[in-house]
């Protein structure tokens, strides 16, 4: 009888711990499909390092690139949701330009708005457009193009039951004021990516975040693999990324390659 006593009360405990381990198993996943999704209803905080090399008409220069990327979805009503995703970069450069060292600061805003309906397409597409502004927070002449610019911006995509993501996003810039001895800006930024589930919050990525120079008349066009993880620390959800990147076309003074690792603050809707 004794021996019952103890039986039943453990099997309910084991139970209930194997039910709270599924149950977090398909939060990190379900998580991490949002995450694969640029336009998901998710409130998030990326932080994402990068390190170039290979830079400068001599090909001995790095640079570092700390870009924060806070994500905030926003219902406006039944059937849409706006998406603001702003890149703020922190940037440390060493002998990119000859003669001037090193410079660390700020970099130029980018800020994004897509206008995203909430329901599927018939064929499960999601979608959103909207507008891209360009904002000159460079704190160094050397760290940003001291012009103001906009333009449109939109990203499309499908997710399939067996754990794919696939589409692409585009923007496209217009400088409209700023240094009149500055170079205008008139720039195209398609990325292509494809990603692909592992389960238990797992994701291998790849892209190509590609930027035509229409002034220029130059591409650049780095292509980037990466593996994410969402975990915890404590009761807060986070994801952790690396990966690295090889630049198949650049300018002569441009990167040859790259790495990258990204730590993202998630804050799901409870």
């Amino acid at each position: 009888m004794n021996s019952q006593r103890i039986y039943l009360p453990t099997c309910v405990a084991l139970a209930l711990g194997c039910a709270s381990l599924v149950t977090r198993a398909q939060d990190t996943e379900a998580l991490a499909k949002q995450l694969a999704n640029p336009i998901a209803s998710l409130t998030s905080v990326p932080m994402q390092l990068n390190y170039d090399d290979g830079i400068g008409a001599l090909d001995d220069g790095d640079k570092f690139t700390l870009n924060l990327q806070p994500v905030i979805p926003v219902s406006i009503g039944e059937d849409w949701n706006m998406i603001s995703r702003t890149i703020l970069p922190i940037v440390s450069q060493h002998d990119i330009f000859p003669g001037a060292g090193t410079q660390f600061g700020l970099g130029d805003t980018t800020q994004s708005l897509f206008f995203s309906p909430k329901a599927l397409t018939p064929s499960g597409w999601t979608w959103g457009v909207g507008p891209v502004l360009l904002i000159p927070t460079a704190t160094d002449d050397l760290l940003g193009g001291e012009k103001w610019g906009a333009g449109p911006t939109g990203v499309a995509l499908r997710q399939t039951a067996t754990g794919w993501t696939y589409g692409a996003l585009f923007n496209h810039i217009w400088s409209f004021t700023g240094d009149d001895d500055r170079a205008d800006i008139n720039a195209t930024y398609l990325q292509p990516f494809l990603a692909k589930s592992l389960g238990k919050g797992r994701t291998v990525n790849v892209a190509l975040e590609s930027t035509y120079d229409w002034e220029g008349k130059q591409w650049t066009v780095p292509l980037n693999v990466g593996y994410s993880k969402v975990s915890r620390i404590g009761t807060q959800l986070v994801s952790y990324q690396g990966g690295v990147r090889y630049y198949i076309e650049a300018p002569d003074s441009g990167a040859e390659w790259g790495l990258r690792f990204t730590f993202t603050l998630l804050f799901p809707k409870k």
